[in-house]
């Protein structure tokens, strides 16, 4: 019965979540379902398991998604992200559209600005481009996806995406984890959706279709829609409801003061990985006063933390004078990161309560006595648990909580570097995470004017085979070589 219990919950979530429920209701009462099934008491599977693991998410990472938004919102209003996608607009040309649009949006995703304001900043100007070159509308959610959803969070090494931090506790490593195998991961994901999606240009512009309609203020009917809301907050780390809460600068800062914020978020972000943070005295860290830790534990989380920090007081500084209300901004970067992280911690408690029954033994040992080894187990395990959730930042932190010891454990007597592990996690957690139902693809079809018949196939090309590819060349090469 346990084993029933944990699947009717699961589908109970997934449904009315899809549907526009909000999860901060459904996840509790589907861990209680569970709970239920399990003869488990369920006030105490509530305030003792459910609370006590959302509470700690959003302890350990409540930071990253404040900064995250914080720096998201200060460089859309800034202008910063406009003149960054305008810059790339008139170097590549129409003749490049699609290439245009999927490097403007992994340029400032890989910096660290938020995926939802990225959405909403290169949407118009890829609709205008688009137009222009005669491209089909239909193309441009992928083209978007592609840059912003793929590479950039997940197999980048430095990468300041969430995603790449919910590991970094679990294994002991660094945002820069496994970093030739994260490049060579962002090669294929990159080439393989560049082909199609210039495949798919190339065809339509044979059987003599356009760009078609054009969707009027589809933009910001999105940020308006409260369904589109509640299903893009599991999926990243910003409320696109904050999106409008403050004015933008009616012009940009010249590209190279645009970019430098970035660039100081990848430096900051090395420096204090390899250089600063390894030469720190952090004893005292072993006492309970500061939680019993280690700078392992708690090291790659820092760097991300003091990279957005100096990336913020950096946009600040250079564009103090032009951003139209500051504190207008800074207030809905701070709110736009409420909702999304207690959404994303709803799911890790439901996540906690399932792992606390004895049926989820069963799941446990079905999914490590997976054939292929512990890397093709957890690409596994990731893989599903972002696709039901349709979050791979509520997926991957459920199956690190739930598998995260036994993979150590399963390291330590293989000889497995932790460090590919974290690669793999990341990038199977941002595969499956893509499916239909995921907030992200909701609000991006949303933002775009367009509908899952017209655009989904080449979102599912272009976001999920290039990186489930990706995944099976990092697993087949770390079996073979290691971690590099």
């Amino acid at each position: 019965m346990g084993l029933v219990g944990i699947l009717v919950g699961l589908a109970g979530l997934i449904f009315f979540a899809y549907r526009g429920s909000s999860i901060l209701i459904l996840a509790p009462i589907a861990a209680l379902i569970a709970a239920a099934f399990a003869g488990y008491p369920l006030l105490a599977s509530w305030t003792q398991t459910f609370m006590t693991n959302a509470a700690g998410f959003v302890a350990q990472f409540f930071p990253i998604f404040l900064l995250g938004a914080l720096f998201g919102k200060l460089m859309e209003d800034s202008g910063s992200v406009t003149s960054i996608a305008n810059t790339m607009v008139r170097k590549l040309g129409a003749q490049r559209a699609i290439l245009a649009v999927v490097l403007a949006g992994a340029i400032v995703t890989y910096g660290g600005v938020s995926l939802f304001v990225a959405f909403f900043v290169i949407a118009p100007m890829g609709m205008a481009l688009f137009s222009q070159a005669g491209v089909p509308r239909r193309l441009m959610p992928a083209a978007i996806m592609l840059g912003t959803s793929t590479f950039t969070m997940s197999a980048m090494p430095g990468t300041p995406a969430i995603q790449n931090a919910i590991p970094m506790p679990f294994f002991g490593t660094t945002p820069f984890a496994a970093p030739g195998l994260g490049i060579i991961a962002s090669l294929i994901m990159f080439g393989f959706g560049v082909w199609w999606l210039q495949r798919a240009e190339a065809r339509a512009r044979v059987a003599g279709e356009g760009f078609g309609p054009i969707a009027d203020h589809a933009a910001d009917r999105a940020a308006d829609d409260p369904i589109v809301r509640e299903r893009a907050t599991t999926a990243r780390e910003f409320d696109p409801a904050e999106i409008h809460k403050s004015p933008e600068a009616p012009s940009g800062p010249p590209i190279a003061l645009a970019a430098l914020p970035l660039v100081v978020v990848i430096a900051v972000n090395l420096a204090m990985s390899f250089f600063i943070l390894p030469r720190m005295d952090v004893a005292f860290l072993a006492e309970p006063q500061w939680g019993s830790t280690s700078l392992s534990a708690v090291g790659g989380l820092w760097s991300v933390m003091v990279a957005l920090v100096c990336a913020i007081i950096t946009v600040i500084a250079i564009n103090f004078r032009s951003v139209p209300q500051l504190r207008a901004t800074m207030t809905a970067g701070a709110n736009a990161s409420v909702l999304p992280i207690v959404s994303v911690a709803s799911l890790v408690g439901f996540g906690a309560v399932v792992a606390s029954l004895p049926a989820f033994a069963v799941v446990r040992d079905w999914v490590l006595g997976i054939e292929g080894g512990p890397l093709v187990s957890l690409a596994i395990a990731t893989n599903v648990l972002a696709a039901l959730t349709g979050s791979a930042s509520g997926g991957l932190t459920i199956a690190l909580d739930a598998l995260g010891p036994s993979y150590m454990k399963l390291a330590a007597e293989t000889g497995l570097n932790p460090e590919l592990m974290h690669r793999v996690a990341v990038i199977g957690a941002g595969t499956l995470d893509s499916l239909p139902h995921n907030g992200a693809v909701v609000t991006l079809l949303a933002v775009c004017g367009c509908t899952h018949r017209e655009s989904y196939f080449d979102i599912v090309m272009a976001a999920i085979v290039s990186a489930l590819i990706a995944l099976a060349a990092v697993i087949v090469l770390g079996s073979q070589f290691g971690s590099f």
